[in-house]
């Protein structure tokens, strides 16, 4: 067999690498659909369950500017490739099935404004890479399974309008350099591991109408320290939440400034000293939660001003005196509960103005004086909890117009006299969810009850 001449050789050996070669594809296949490379610059297909990896064609459309694929089953990791992508300015993969970490080449995409990676479960820390993004106004990487710290780098990021990152598992603090995003609008950093203080720099965020920093379990989102008074720079607030995180200190009166706020969660910390009179600026608000903590002192009959109320939730607390009767004011209160606190006096006969109540819980006071017959007018209560208090006197004949009433419940108190008969025209389970034992009241009994009234002391009855 001749040898080729050694020129021979190599021209050959050029050529076939030549032909070799792979060009850049033009075209490119989608779910049966053809694309053009260059011409293609939008790909939604967000909700059309499709599942399996994303498809690596995806990142030879080099031109996309838009690219939603929300909603949809798609499995395995986010590749480095998408950092082809540069003239992205949407990108939104949120609520598939996503695994892996965070490429640290999705900075590459420093053309995006919306950043959607939320509702999967990646893991791993946020690059470092992502403060690259100088042009996002939309961050979202809520729910997913990410850890370490939050980069100091996302601090610059500083058109940031929404910064979403609830619901994973990151560590450290807060940093103070969070008073740089100054345009957000939303921070949500709930359900994490964070610790530290919450720096009194978040008072530079005036620009926020939510703010959520709680956390759903005890050790979950610990914050030592209090609630900064800069909190009352946030004026546009309508969202707050910063329960369960053990804040300690008092309710800065600053809170008051927050005057469109209709959302407001304090709930299980350790705050002390009395609920602010302040709060009764809070003319917007609509749901309050203040339990489980140790507060003191009266409630400010300023409450009385919170006219939009249609929740109050202040149990497990140490609140004391009497329940004003400004509470009355509050007409659109559907669920009042103010158990496990040392409460006294009487109920207010102002009480019978909240027709719209549906819940009433008092359980556990020191409360004393009669039940007001004007407790007939709530004729939208489900559920009566009086039990364990110094109520005196009978139980008045007007309870038998509570005809949604599903609970009631008045034992351990003085009640005296006769049941009335009108309790049997309610429709409640007396096995279950009806309790009078422990009282004076005298027989006999009406026949819907005679057999639940458990142990009174008859020994004052005729």
């Amino acid at each position: 067999m001749k040898k080729l001449h050694p020129l021979l050789s190599v021209l050959f050996l050029i050529y076939w690498g030549c032909e070799d070669k792979k060009e850049p594809p033009t075209e490119v296949t989608l779910w049966g659909e053809i694309y053009s490379v260059e011409d293609t610059e939008r790909l939604d297909f967000h909700r059309n369950e499709l599942k399996g990896p994303i498809p690596s064609e995806i990142w030879n459309l080099t031109n996309l500017t838009y690219l939603n694929l929300s909603e949809n089953q798609f499995t395995g990791s986010i590749p480095s490739k998408i950092g082809n992508l540069t003239n992205l300015t949407v990108l939104d993969l949120g609520q598939n099935q996503l695994t892996g970490s965070i490429p640290s080449k999705i900075g590459n995409l420093t053309n995006l404004t919306v950043l959607d990676l939320s509702q999967n479960q990646l893991t791993g820390s946020i690059p470092s890479k992502i403060g690259n993004l100088t042009n996002l106004t939309y961050l979202s990487l809520s729910e997913n399974l990410l850890t370490g710290e939050i980069p100091s780098e996302i601090w610059n990021l500083t058109n940031l309008t929404e910064l979403n990152l609830f619901n994973n598992d990151l560590t450290g603090s807060i940093s103070p350099e969070i008073g740089n995003l100054t345009n957000l609008t939303l921070l949500l950093l709930s359900d994490n591991h964070l610790t530290g203080s919450i720096p009194s720099e978040i008072g530079n965020l005036t620009n926020l109408t939510e703010l959520g920093i709680y956390g759903s379990d005890i050790g979950v989102n610990q914050y030592p320290g209090s609630i900064p008074p800069e909190i009352g720079n946030l004026t546009n607030l309508t969202y707050l939440s910063l329960g369960n995180k053990q804040l300690t200190g008092s309710i800065p009166p600053e809170i008051g400034n927050l005057t469109n706020l209709t959302y407001l969660d304090l709930y299980r910390n350790e705050l002390t000293g009395s609920i602010p009179p302040e709060i009764g600026n809070l003319v917007n608000l609509e749901k309050i939660f203040l339990h489980q903590n140790e507060l003191t002192g009266s409630i400010p009959s300023e409450i009385g001003n919170m006219t939009n109320l249609i929740s109050i939730t202040s149990d497990n607390n140490r609140l004391s005196g009497s329940i004003p009767p400004e509470i009355g004011n509050l007409t659109n209160l559907r669920g009042l509960y103010l158990f496990r606190n040392e409460l006294t006096g009487s109920i207010p006969p102002e009480i019978g103005n909240l027709d719209s109540l549906s819940q009433f819980d008092l359980n556990k006071n020191y409360l004393t004086g009669s039940i007001p017959p004007e407790i007939g007018n709530l004729t939208r209560l489900t559920n009566l909890d009086f039990r364990d208090n110094y109520l005196t006197g009978s139980i008045p004949s007007e309870l038998g117009d509570l005809t949604n009433l599903y609970r009631l419940y008045l034992d351990y108190n003085q009640l005296t006299g006769l049941i009335p008969e009108t309790i049997c025209d309610l429709n409640i389970n007396w096995n279950s969810n009806f309790a009078v034992s422990q009282n004076q009241l005298c027989p006999p009994y009406p026949s819907c009850i005679e057999d639940y009234v458990g142990e009174q002391d008859t020994s004052d009855c005729d």
